[in-house]
């Protein structure tokens, strides 16, 4: 599967659609046992994440799969890699099946400007995700986990509210108290997400076919798909 080349002059570390479109090419690739495509855009390093939703009949998204790397990487493999890795070994879903493709949104994360919050108030819904640090006073050990920056306000959180759903995202169930959001060490940071339908992806894929010369049909391992999926 080849996909039209991009503008070089874009800033690749800006989320784009064309790299949610390489990772429903890199899923159904995986899916169907044929080769993964070759990404068209820009390399760079950088922290991504990569989220995987069903939408449902009224429209609405449910949650999938969602792995990344606060770690910044190269960009290529890395997206590869937390494709399959957020697709197919989220321990919180099975693995995603070929014949669910044409009900997913792919969103494509990359994070930028993390900086050392001065409490666990000190950030802003629907601008900064968050990461949070602090040891548990039950059981002694430190805990951390992070929510990036749509979460909140998908879930109509304030920030309390928000960070008390990561205290429990840790692993921490005993009681929040105003001392624990206090021992918080709170890290923020921003990103830019694009987000894919497997309509349009499948759209990019005639388009791509078309541009090349051929007609107007889908790239084969598309079609593929589509008549597993059928089968």
């Amino acid at each position: 599967m080849v996909f039209p080349s991009i503008d070089e002059s874009v800033d690749p570390s800006i989320a784009q659609k064309w790299h949610c479109l390489y990772a429903f090419g890199v899923l159904q690739s995986h899916l169907s046992g044929n080769p993964a495509p070759e990404p068209n855009f820009p390399d760079t390093r950088c922290a991504l994440f990569v989220t995987w939703n069903t939408r449902s009949s009224g429209g609405h998204h449910r949650l999938r799969g969602c792995i990344g790397t606060l770690e910044p990487k190269q960009l290529h493999p890395a997206l590869h890699d937390y494709t399959l890795n957020s697709a197919l070994r989220d321990h919180r879903f099975s693995p995603i099946k070929l014949k669910e493709l044409p009900s997913l949104q792919c969103k494509v994360s990359l994070l930028s400007r993390f900086e050392k919050a001065a409490g666990w108030q000190d950030w802003t819904v629907g601008t900064h995700g968050i990461i949070i640090h602090f040891t548990d006073p039950e059981a002694r050990v430190r805990r951390t986990a992070t929510f990036l920056p749509d979460v909140a306000p998908e879930q109509g959180w304030d920030r309390q509210a928000a960070v008390d759903a990561l205290v429990r995202k840790a692993g921490y169930s005993g009681p929040i108290t105003p001392q624990l959001r206090d021992s918080i060490s709170l890290e923020r940071y921003q990103s830019t997400i694009a987000a894919v339908t497997y309509e349009e992806f499948v759209d990019a894929a005639q388009r791509a076919t078309a541009q090349r010369g051929g007609s107007a049909e889908l790239d084969p391992a598309v079609q593929g798909v589509r008549l597993q999926v059928a089968a």
